[in-house]
């Protein structure tokens, strides 16, 4: 009895939060960086300068994957490439300004999204959300 319980929990938090995923994603400015370039930006701004072997295992992507977006990105502006202080033959992937301002731009829209609809939920909703983000953040980590 325990497994279909564990079945059926699994499956409505999946629902919701693919859905949610969804709803937040739709809620992206049009004119906004694309998805996989916000994805690299996002996690430059997080971590840091890297080489591009790291950002692809962060992205979960294969390095040579990631060799156009990142073209791209220093393109538009949006990463340079730096040497490494400790070994100048090692060159890092690093955020710019305009590349800052992207990913900014993109989560205050779905941000301004996500407020005005949980306008709707009632205080008692609210806070069993914020109490399942932590455990949230927590799967999202696992097995990285």
């Amino acid at each position: 009895m325990t497994d279909r319980a564990d079945t059926q929990q699994t499956r409505a938090i999946m629902s919701a939060v693919l859905l949610l995923g969804r709803r937040l994603r739709a809620a992206r400015p049009r004119d906004a960086v694309p998805i996989s370039q916000l994805n690299a930006l996002s996690i430059l701004r997080r971590l840091g300068a890297m080489p591009a072997a790291r950002l692809a295992e962060e992205m979960l992507l294969q390095p040579q994957s990631l060799s156009r977006l990142i073209v791209s990105l220093e393109e538009d502006g949006l990463i340079v490439r730096t040497p490494g202080s400790e070994d100048r033959r090692t060159i890092l992937l690093e955020i710019t300004g305009a590349g800052r301002e992207a990913v900014v731009y993109d989560l205050a829209a779905r941000q301004r999204w996500l407020e005005r609809a949980m306008e709707g939920l009632t205080p008692e909703e609210r806070l069993a959300l914020t109490a399942a983000s932590a455990a949230m953040l927590k799967l999202a980590q696992a097995g990285s």
